[in-house]
């Protein structure tokens, strides 16, 4: 096999008919390939294979499980630990596997785990019809679905899993699996928030849910420990229509704010209602209210418009911190206020999802999310340029993490970096990190996708 400049690639077991490209550090596109979302991760693997369909999923398993490899999979590259890729190992790049099948009909899609929330919701819209991912468009479905999926739709639609039907995975051993509420059960349940620990999920099988009619965009607000309060209390007593996300943060120079609020605290809030314009103006009047808004572009539009433009060669780097809190009252609004306000870090946030609605009428152990009874969900964000100021940038988030944090220690898996064993036990609370373990020991008994927030085999 030869490279696309003609010069002899390494050979590696099984990967000689792989029938997409096998990318290794002699391949001019090397470097641009291996870059994944996030700045700061710059690891270099031995080779990086753009699967094209399961037989090459099934041949890179093969060659890491036989020759020893460590395996990183990668779907859109949004991993904040940096599990998309690896030093020296290999690399299933599903970003070539990215169909997108629709039946309008029945309202079910099927979608290959390389596309990204922006390709499908944009392929769903011609139908009228959508499925809740996250706050990015160019995250892959693969990723933010099995780490449970919390997003603009979260009140109305629960979380990315809560639409999922079925799958096709291909595990440690090479079986090529269809699983569902039938068929392998206990593998469906532990992809549903379990993330990669199971084995490479090729295609995920959707309800999709109509949506004709939407309202959502950008209302920044002032920040203030009555706004920041008021908002979260406005976001919990909404109807399950409405979901928002609001950052807590200095005002970015944007064109569309005044000089005078640039570098300000502001709530920078993503409005996001699902249904007709009258009910979506009763129901975001709450938060018009609270305080003049420095900016409003709140209006109808076409869901896919949530998704705002991403610059490809921006690759942010962030210390992140995550946790679940039962309210925001006045006192951890002002500490929120407070600690933002004393950071020297250029740029941080303190972000606040409310959760309920559809989300929290699933029983907690019906999936490997088990944190359904969790009304709110917070992210704790330092962006830094570089090595200099990455240790305040972490000192920060970290204090405000342990200040706003409750007795109760639970995690999102999805928002976790490398954060450590016990971060990733509080993602998977008790019953939940048992069962895991044991279907873990059934499917990987050898730990062999271990490059995710890893749940050990049962002994």
């Amino acid at each position: 096999m030869t490279s696309s400049t003609g010069a002899a690639r390494p050979t590696y077991e099984n990967l000689t008919e792989v029938n997409g490209r096998v990318i290794t550090p002699e391949d001019p596109t090397y470097d641009r390939v291996r870059t994944v979302f996030y700045g700061g991760i710059d690891k270099r693997p031995s080779a990086i294979v753009r699967v094209s369909d399961v037989a090459d999923v099934r041949r890179v398993i093969a060659t890491a499980r036989n020759e020893g490899y460590e395996l990183a999979v990668r779907s859109g590259g949004h991993s904040i630990a940096g599990h998309s890729t690896t030093d020296g190992g290999l690399v299933i790049d599903l970003r070539g596997m990215a169909k997108i099948e629709i039946d309008a009909n029945d309202r079910t899609a099927w979608v290959e785990t390389g596309a990204t929330a922006l390709e499908v919701t944009e392929a769903l819209a011609n139908h009228g019809l959508a499925v809740g991912f996250g706050d990015s468009g160019s995250v892959g479905v693969g990723g933010i679905t099995l780490a449970g999926g919390v997003g603009f739709l979260v009140r109305k639609l629960g979380l990315t899993i809560d639409s999922l039907l079925a799958a096709d995975i291909v595990t440690a051993d090479g079986r090529h699996l269809r699983v569902d509420s039938e068929n392998h059960a206990d593998l469906f349940w532990a992809i549903r928030g379990g993330g990669g620990n199971f084995g490479v999920v090729t295609r995920l099988r959707f309800r999709l849910h109509e949506l004709r009619e939407f309202t959502g965009g950008i209302l920044v607000l002032p920040a203030t420990p009555a706004t920041i309060a008021g908002f979260a209390a406005a976001a919990m007593a909404a109807p399950d229509e409405l979901s928002t996300i609001g950052n807590v943060m200095p005002a970015p120079p944007l064109p569309f704010l005044p000089a005078e609020v640039h570098g300000r605290l502001v709530i920078f809030a993503m409005i996001a209602f699902a249904g007709d314009p009258a009910s979506a103006d009763r129901a975001i009047a709450p938060f018009r209210s609270l305080a003049t808004p420095h900016a409003d572009m709140v209006k109808p539009e076409p869901y896919v418009a949530m998704y705002q433009p991403e610059d490809p060669n921006q690759h942010p780097t962030v210390i992140g911190r995550t946790l679940f809190v039962d309210s925001i009252d006045s006192a951890r609004a002002e500490t929120i206020v407070e600690q933002l306000s004393k950071s020297g870090t250029a740029m941080r946030a303190a972000q606040i999802r409310v959760l309920g609605g559809a989300a929290a009428r699933i029983p907690s152990d019906a999936t490997a999310y088990a944190h359904r009874s969790k009304p709110i969900l917070m992210n704790v964000a330092a962006f830094h340029e570089g090595e200099a100021d990455r240790e305040m940038s972490r000192q920060w988030a970290t204090e405000l993490w342990k200040t706003l944090q409750p007795n109760d220690d639970a995690a999102y898996v999805g928002f976790l970096g490398d954060d450590g064993p016990a971060r990733i036990r509080a993602a998977y609370p008790g019953a939940t990190w048992d069962r895991l373990a044991k279907i873990k020991a059934t499917y990987d008994p050898s730990n062999l996708f271990r490059l995710n927030h890893n749940v050990q085999p049962a002994d």
